[in-house]
């Protein structure tokens, strides 16, 4: 595991912290399966968010767009 990724599971964690361990190793497990996709999630989100869009809505929107990819990972 490289260092960016050890910062990111420990950041995720932190964020995740009210859902159980075993579905958060299923997240983890397909960020390293896919971690383009998960980056390009998270960029959009973030201009959503630049956009006036509150994390929620914005994190929403985008999971939809992606819905057919994250089926595959997931």
């Amino acid at each position: 595991m490289s260092f960016q990724s050890f910062i990111m599971k420990r950041m995720l964690k932190s964020k995740m912290k009210d859902i159980p361990a075993d579905q958060q190793e299923k997240v983890f497990a397909a960020i390293e399966k896919n971690p383009k996709l998960f980056e390009t999630i998270a960029l959009e989100v973030q201009e959503k968010m630049k956009g006036g869009k509150d994390q929620m809505t914005a994190t929403m929107e985008v999971m939809q767009k992606y819905q057919d990819q994250l089926k595959g990972v997931l």
